[in-house]
């Protein structure tokens, strides 16, 4: 306004043509010459009468246009826009061409997107982002946790609140859990997608380490069964940022939600095991989701009913059945090892790093991608499960290392050496089984001295102690140094002439009637 009265001044004062006037407030000669303009429309001269203050001023100059067919035109509800603009492929441009369609006296595309953003922008940050029907599940554990109570021995412990809040219906599940641990993750996802009744396209978790093994805003690492329960239910796993609680807005509002719902009310109840617990919680969860929203019509169950219910992707015929991943690598013998038990491939994999999914029933084994076989899980430490077809026809013509030259590479330590490591092969059921022992204790010649080895060899042999872990013990407290006790008393004279050792002679018939 200041500008605008100094132009006056210069042209009704001053006399100035509009090319000075505008190079002397610095405006252009059209803008110059437009103040000039609407002044003398409004009939304003200099100087300027003095009870019009600026607001008075701006009003003479640029008056509000009245027109009576635009104050009868009519918008839709503001929240039907809002929730169709959730559901997929939904524009404002599509929302406009079927308001034009039913009113082509309505507004033109400008304006309709002028009013729906000025409504928009007036609703509560939580619901700010746009969300697209059944896109969504956000994820995380609340804060707070729930006291459980052991009856027999009186220790609490703390139980962990899992939820999953859908994106465009705010639709929420939420169960306790005894922790955050992986199998528990797992197993509170499939409980929340039989909930909804489907599964949404893309969950998006926090960066807990159940869900990404190595978070990174460009490209996480995510937990491989964590990724194995998203190929199964096919949806995909997109981590929030870390230290980004507003990629996660919607769960975060779920957890303070639920806080105040459902554990501040349960604050006074005792519960001595998760089950009383998840029971409470499933009876309070349809009253959360059936409250009705402050500032949109309906409710969590009502929105999820009409948008994200429709949209869900539908669950497959099975849940997922828990696994946990693994990268081993495939030993000489063709056998991998799966907690302490050992497992046979296809022998043509020697030495290679294979994926290892390990269920309650099964032991799936996949190289490259692809699946090589399969066993049933055994929970015998120490055994070994061979299928036939995986052992190669000759030995000798398609392994590398077999007993024979296991026992001559032994050989060249030592006789007690070759004697050991013969013993250790003929004791199982097949040579192939004992080759992982065998080579455990020829490596130990890298840390030990050949002749070390053979004493060690040659004592574990005089024990009984037929394994690796028997001669490294050995070599570890230097007893393979250190003489035997029988070995003493053969060849120590001291020992054998001392007046306190009478020998077994001392015993005998003869002996006794001597004495």
């Amino acid at each position: 306004m200041r500008k605008i009265k100094e132009v006056l001044r210069l042209k009704f004062e001053n006399g100035c043509s509009i090319r000075q006037i505008g190079k002397s407030c610095g405006i252009g000669r059209s803008t110059a010459a437009d103040y000039i303009g609407r002044a003398e429309r409004a009939g304003l001269t200099w100087p300027l009468p003095a009870d019009l203050d600026d607001k008075a001023i701006e009003t003479l100059l640029y008056p509000s246009v009245k027109n009576g067919s635009l104050e009868k035109r009519s918008m839709p509800s503001m929240e039907y826009l809002h929730q169709e603009l959730r559901k997929k492929n939904v524009t404002l441009n599509l929302l406009w061409y079927e308001y034009k369609q039913a009113k082509p006296e309505g507004y033109q595309y400008s304006r309709f997107c002028d009013l729906y953003r000025g409504w928009h922008k007036k609703i509560d940050v939580c619901l700010r982002q746009e969300h697209r029907a059944g896109e969504k599940l956000f994820i995380d554990y609340a804060g707070q946790t729930m006291p459980i109570i052991d009856r027999v021995t009186g220790e609490i412990t703390q139980a962990q609140i899992f939820l999953a809040v859908l994106g465009a219906s705010n639709y929420t599940y939420a169960e306790a859990t005894p922790s955050q641990e992986l199998p528990f993750w797992i197993k509170s996802h499939v409980h929340a997608f039989e909930f909804f009744g489907g599964v949404p396209q893309i969950l998006v978790p926090d960066n807990l380490k159940s869900g990404v093994t190595h978070p990174c805003r460009y490209e996480p690492d995510i937990n491989p069964t964590y990724q194995d329960l998203a190929e199964h239910y096919e949806t995909a796993v997109i981590p929030a940022r870390s230290r980004k609680p507003k990629d996660k807005a919607k769960v975060e509002t779920g957890v303070l939600i639920v806080e105040r719902w459902i554990l501040a009310a349960l604050r006074n109840h005792t519960f001595f095991s998760i089950a009383e617990l998840n029971k409470e919680i499933s009876q309070r969860l349809p009253d959360l989701n059936n409250r009705k929203f402050q500032k949109l019509d309906g409710n969590r169950k009502s929105l999820f009913v009409k948008i994200d219910q429709p949209a869900l992707q539908p669950l497959p015929a099975a849940a997922y059945e828990y696994a946990e991943w693994k990268k081993v690598r495939v030993n000489i013998d063709y056998h991998i090892e799966i907690f302490r038990h050992f497992y046979s491939v296809p022998y043509q994999l020697a030495r290679q790093q294979v994926d290892v999914r390990v269920t309650d029933s099964t032991i799936e084994v996949l190289f490259k991608n692809r699946r090589v076989t399969s066993h049933v899980r055994s929970f015998i430490k120490g055994e070994f499960t061979t299928l036939w077809e995986h052992m190669p026809k000759s030995h000798q013509k398609h392994l590398e290392w077999t007993p024979s030259r296991i026992i001559n590479w032994a050989g060249k330590n030592g006789p007690k050496t070759k004697r050991l490591i013969s013993h250790i092969l003929e004791c199982k059921p097949h040579p192939e089984q004992g080759f992982r022992s065998c080579l455990g204790i020829m490596g130990l010649v890298k840390r030990y001295s050949p002749e070390r080895l053979e004493a060690a060899c040659y004592r574990a042999l005089m024990i009984k102690g037929y394994s690796y872990k028997s001669v490294k013990s050995i070599l570890k407290n230097g007893l393979d140094q250190q003489p035997l006790l029988f070995e003493q008393k053969e060849t120590d004279p001291r020992l054998l002439n001392h007046p306190n050792v009478r020998g077994n002679a001392y015993y005998t018939g003869k002996e006794a009637c001597h004495a």
